[in-house]
């Protein structure tokens, strides 16, 4: 007797009006509760989300074990990065304590001018995150502590964490040690280290123009009378009371560099930190080992009667980064159920339908990362989704997949950090304590401020349309997509022709 299980049903694939219900009510309760309530709070409408998009999948046909595969599949995907987050939490809390946080603060307020401050912010970021291949270990410990710099120097908040949040994910960007930057070459098929060359185009030159306006902005928007030399006297002075302030205090921080010079892996060599950290908290400080569990755990707390100090010093711990996790998760799990449904590969196959020059395509794929960063909240998937979708188009097209990986680097990682309910974004203002939970929605003007990170897409897109560093692909290239069997689109009704036919014939001869 045949089976009637609905288990033998294939799921139908949404029409682009469905697969659009599922976001854009997603958005609309997102904007309500943002905009109209005034709670930046996301992780309800992202779970109502979640709800909406697995009653789609149940009308095409899922069953609720099928998109729960793919919510979890997603999810798992992310936890190495959800591992850095707890270590981070707990590394800002035992530096804090450590006296390594306030020493840099101490020294940047003494050695850095004010006009220079930004330039240098950048700068130091960019460093720090290449070497430990984490922007988001970068925010948590050096950008922490140039904020406090920043705040000594009466720098609006916003503008800091713009030049934090710039040379963080540009370093992240290029770093061979960083997950994204492996992960974007891994989905569309090329050499690792091709793929960083490649992305120097568009990144140096939106690194050199961010440098440019936080110069220019050091001199003309802060000028030399706007720091305060008695503020920060009291900022130094209040330290050296708090906390015994010493070279040697540096030593945890100094220790996580170079085992990321020696190309350790990121967790391990941030637990180091947090380790050498409890010691030197212990023996530099006095705190007892009993202390350091705690400041691993719930962070650090101090109170100077100074402001700028307490709204810094009193943050950290594994327990500050479960807003921001708990947000990550529900927002992965929104981009799962998108993904496992064919939302998302709906909306995509559109554009696709529509787009058809290398530009227009190139256009697409960063728009498609960066609205995925939009709506599912995730850059892993941001990255993995349009790798994966638009790769046999560009090698229809005869074009190298590079053009692919840096495009999805520039829509994925680089605007992650911009989107405040993204996985990157929350955990900026989470780490830097930019305070929007609390309302403090003019320190997203850090958005904005943050030049290297949106200007790299759009000198992604002006190379697109202009011709300049959009390389074809070569002979190489070619050759491992025939020995690797990759899926190449036929776009021979669109003018183009077989981008191996020249090989098969090289190979006939």
């Amino acid at each position: 007797m045949p089976s009637d299980s609905s288990d033998d049903i294939e799921p139908k694939k949404p029409s682009l009006g469905l697969a659009l219900v599922p976001v854009v009510l997603t958005l609309a309760v997102l904007g309500v509760q943002l905009f109209y309530f005034g709670d930046f709070t996301p992780h309800i409408p992202l779970a109502i989300g979640l709800a909406i998009t697995a009653l789609v999948g149940l009308y095409l046909g899922h069953d609720w074990g099928n998109m729960e595969d793919g919510v979890f599949r997603v999810i798992n995907v992310s936890l190495p990065s959800v591992s850095v987050l707890i270590v981070v939490g707990m590394i800002i809390g035992v530096w804090i304590a450590s006296g390594t946080v306030p020493t840099l603060i101490y020294y940047g307020l003494l050695i850095l001018s004010p006009q220079i401050f930004l330039a240098a912010s950048m700068i130091m970021c960019a460093v720090v995150s290449v070497s430990l291949g984490t922007s988001w270990g970068t925010v948590g410990t050096v950008g922490l502590a140039l904020m406090g710099i920043g705040a000594g120097f009466d720098i609006p908040m916003y503008w800091t964490a713009g030049a934090v949040v710039s040379g963080a994910f540009f370093g992240d960007k290029i770093s061979p040690l960083s997950d994204t930057t492996n992960l974007a070459p891994a989905v569309t098929g090329v050499n690792l280290f091709d793929h960083i060359r490649n992305m120097m185009p568009t990144t140096v030159p939106a690194m050199l123009i961010a440098l440019g306006v936080y110069i220019w902005a050091g001199y003309a928007l802060i000028g030399e009378g706007t720091a305060s030399f008695e503020r920060i006297e009291s900022i130094t002075n209040a330290l050296n009371e708090y906390f015994a302030i010493s070279p040697w205090l540096l030593v945890p921080a100094l220790l996580v560099l170079a085992l990321a010079v020696m190309k350790k892996p990121p967790i391990p060599s941030l637990f180091a930190g947090v380790v050498a950290g409890a010691i030197t908290a212990m023996i530099a400080q006095g705190a007892s080992l009993h202390d350091t569990f705690g400041y691993a755990n719930s962070g650090y707390s101090i109170d100077t009667g100074i402001a700028e100090i307490d709204s810094l010093l009193n943050r950290g711990g594994i327990q500050s980064m479960m807003w921001t996790i708990s947000l990550i998760l529900i927002a992965l799990g929104f981009g799962g159920a998108l993904e496992r449904t064919g939302c998302l590969q709906a909306i995509i196959a559109a554009i696709l339908s529509k787009v058809h020059s290398f530009a227009g395509v190139q256009t697409a794929a960063i728009a498609t990362s960066t609205a995925t960063n939009l709506v599912a909240g995730d850059p892993y998937l941001s990255i993995a989704l349009p790798g994966r979708m638009y790769a046999p188009v560009y090698r229809g097209m005869g074009r190298s997949t590079l053009n692919l990986s840096r495009a999805t680097e520039e829509g994925g990682t680089l605007m992650s950090p911009l989107i405040p309910w993204n996985a990157g974004g929350a955990f900026v203002i989470s780490a830097l304590g930019l305070g929007v939970i609390d309302g403090n929605f003019e320190n997203l003007l850090y958005i904005p401020l943050a030049f290297a990170c949106w200007m790299t897409p759009v000198i992604g897109i002006f190379y697109a349309w202009t011709g300049f560093f959009s390389p074809m692909a070569d002979a190489a290239e070619k050759k491992d997509w025939r020995e690797n069997d990759r899926s190449i689109a036929d776009l021979s009704a669109y003018g183009y022709d077989d981008p191996l036919a020249d090989e098969e014939s090289a190979a006939a001869r």
